[in-house]
C-alpha cells in the first residue's frame, strides 16, 4: 500500500467515526461501514456484526454519552486507533480506546472498542441492554438488575 493512500483513508475512516459521534444521528454511522462489520467491545456479551445491527449499537451509544472528547489517534496501515474520555448520561466518566480496521475500500470492517473503569462499563452495558430492546437481538448487552 503506498503511503499516501494510507494516510487519506485513515484520515477519512477517524473523521467518519469522530463525525459520526458529534452528529448523533440515527444515519451518520451507516456508510462508514462495511456490510459484513463487526463490533467487539468491553460492555459486549457477545460481538455484534453486520452493517445494521454495528449501525444500532453505535448510534445507540452515541446518544447515551453526554460528551465525547477524541484525545489522541494514531494509524499503521489499515488500522486507526482513536483514544477518548467520555461523559455517560449519569456523569460516570469514561475513557478507552478504539481501534477501527478498514477494509480495501476504506469501510470500516471491524471495530473493537476497550472502555474503563468497571464500573462504568457495566453501567454502559446495562443502559445499552435498555436502549436497544425491541432494536437488537437480546444477549449482547448485560441484562439490567
Amino acid at each position: 500500500m503506498n503511503p499516501t493512500n494510507s494516510i487519506k483513508t485513515n484520515e477519512v475512516a477517524e473523521e467518519s467515526w469522530t463525525g459520526a459521534f458529534a452528529a448523533k444521528s440515527e444515519e451518520a454511522f451507516g456508510g462508514a461501514f462495511a456490510d459484513d462489520v463487526a463490533l467487539e467491545a468491553a460492555a459486549l456479551l457477545v460481538p455484534v456484526k453486520g452493517r445494521s445491527d454495528v449501525h444500532t449499537v453505535m448510534s445507540t451509544a452515541s446518544n447515551y454519552y453526554k460528551e465525547v472528547r477524541f484525545t489522541h489517534k494514531a494509524t499503521n496501515g489499515p488500522r486507526t486507533y482513536v483514544e477518548w474520555e467520555a461523559t455517560g448520561a449519569s456523569g460516570v466518566q469514561f475513557s478507552g480506546v478504539t481501534v477501527l480496521t478498514r477494509n480495501e475500500e476504506g469501510l470500516i470492517q471491524h471495530i473493537s472498542i476497550s472502555h474503563r473503569p468497571l464500573a462504568a462499563i457495566l453501567e454502559f452495558s446495562g443502559e445499552m441492554n435498555r436502549r436497544t430492546q425491541g432494536k437488537l437481538e437480546s444477549g449482547h448487552f448485560r441484562a439490567n438488575d
